[in-house]
């Protein structure tokens, strides 16, 4: 079995140490890769320092021309890198094309979008005076990407920085780096300059202390969980250097009485049991309304026994596995803890007998405020349901989490919407809509599921400073 190559500065680079790549529906090895040591990703950052003055240089639009061309080289491959995605992540294939769909439609954004790094001219207050507001890139970025969304996960980071005039580091999960290396096979067929763009693998905590430590690195960007980026934080504030952090989540839905039943359940169906409810975005936390809330459970639970539980590359499945035995542990851990608490398990609850680590679609009702489903993110496809009887009270317990990612909303009451919205503690809110995310609007969490925002106008700016430039004029002018 061939050894996956890192990208750097231009190059393939074997290594002599590596990993296996994993199969989570199987638990067979798929591939391996190369890792590094610190000294490579130093490296990695002196090129990329060296290489920045020139793609800082270069007009806006022909970055954005990159970038389209990477968006088709993904494009053309996109059977062949959904696969990778599905055979080391576990996702269902129609779920991995659609992550590439997304991944082409954020490159595709962010070339445009980087000709509208716009700055502006400030009237004057003193007379001989003139005021100009600038943006430039902030420089070389390291990229952490994580391993639930693999690939559109790290678009969404390398795409706005290269937009903006930095180039990028990018270190991928280690245990989905086979579609990093296939996307960073784009960029070289795209032709970026040597440097640009980088994918190196290494040690966790070595690259995070390389990229804190290291002046070279002017900022980082990472998806994970709160409590790595609470030690990000820490080891920024040494030297302050900025953070984008897309951090853990605990999404609440709200479903009122007048919520129109079919649609509701299909919105939550997607909301939970997309990506196995591997994603940080996924429903944790269902709450609804007492008039509705038997029928809702009723329709769920048949729903979710219409849903395929199994191996990605198979056809018609909506539930693949989850990444690890860690994940499918903790899992099941919260719908035991959840039924010995008083909560009524309607369908799933254990795990499927045979390889990979399979939970099928499991709904828990009646669920207290203090299984442990209820406080944490339980990352799985565990839908855990509540009641609740007027609406400042779902507020409340929609708000009563120290995440603030997402959160959904389902009624067909516009003044009740427009009031419950307003109200959220939370950077995106779906309503009536089980899938938020869109290339031209702002992502990111309030509270402690982040600082900054990723997509939309925002996500370039986040790698953009801001600079003023007062300008005295000459006398009699």
């Amino acid at each position: 079995m061939q050894t996956s190559a890192l990208y750097l500065n231009g190059e393939w680079v074997t290594t002599s140490t590596t990993r296996p790549v994993l199969n989570p529906a199987t638990g067979e090895v798929v591939g391996t890769m190369s890792v590094a040591d610190r000294a490579r990703v130093a490296q990695a950052l002196d090129d990329a320092h060296a290489a920045y003055p020139a793609w800082r240089a270069l007009p806006a639009k022909s970055r954005g021309q990159y970038l389209h061309r990477i968006a088709d080289q993904l494009e053309q491959r996109t059977d062949e890198i959904a696969r990778l995605i599905t055979l080391e992540n576990g996702k269902p294939m129609g779920q991995a094309k659609g992550e590439i769909a997304m991944s082409v439609d954020h490159l595709r954004w962010f070339a445009e979008e980087a000709r509208r790094s716009y700055g502006r001219v400030v009237p004057h207050q003193v007379d001989g005076k003139r005021h100009l507001v600038l943006k430039s890139p902030i420089g070389v970025v390291g990229a952490i990407s994580p391993w639930n969304f693999p690939l559109v996960l790290a678009v969404r980071k390398v795409a706005p920085a290269l937009a903006a005039g930095c180039p990028v580091v990018l270190k991928p999960a280690a245990q989905t780096p086979l579609c990093a290396v296939a996307f960073a096979e784009c960029v070289h067929a795209a032709g970026l300059p040597k440097g640009v763009f980088q994918l190196i693998l290494a040690p966790a905590a070595d690259v995070g202390a390389e990229f804190l430590a290291n002046p070279k690195c002017r900022k980082i960007t990472f998806t994970g969980s709160t409590e790595v980026g609470r030690l990000l934080i820490a080891g920024a504030a040494e030297t302050v250097k900025p953070l984008s952090l897309e951090l853990g989540g605990q999404a609440p839905v709200l479903v009122f009485d007048d919520a129109d039943l079919a649609r509701t359940v299909e919105g939550v169906i997607i909301a939970k049991f997309r990506n196995t409810g591997q994603s940080c975005i996924a429903a944790n936390r269902i709450y609804v309304q007492a008039g509705i809330y038997d029928r809702f459970v009723a329709a769920l639970v048949e729903r979710v026994g219409q849903l395929k539980t199994g191996n990605g590359l198979e056809p018609g499945m909506d539930v693949g596995p989850l990444i690890d035995q860690a994940g499918l542990d903790k899992a099941v851990a919260h719908v035991r803890d959840a039924v010995a608490q008083g909560a009524r398990l309607l369908a799933g609850g254990e795990a499927l007998p045979g390889s990979g680590y399979f939970l099928p679609p499991t709904v828990l009702a009646e669920v207290p405020a203090h299984a442990l489903c209820m406080q944490e993110e339980t990352f799985a496809p565990v839908a855990a349901i509540a009641k609740f009887s007027t609406e400042a009270e779902g507020i409340a317990l929609a708000n009563g989490s120290i995440f603030g990612l997402s959160a959904y909303v389902f009624t067909e009451n516009l003044d009740r919407a427009l009031r419950v919205v307003e109200q959220l503690e939370a950077g995106t809110i779906g309503l009536n809509d089980g899938v938020p995310t869109t290339s031209n609007c702002p992502f990111g969490g309030v509270k402690q599921s982040g600082w900054g925002r990723e997509l939309g106008s925002e996500g370039l700016d986040a790698f953009l400073e801001t600079k003023h430039v007062s300008i005295s004029l000459s006398s009699g002018l």
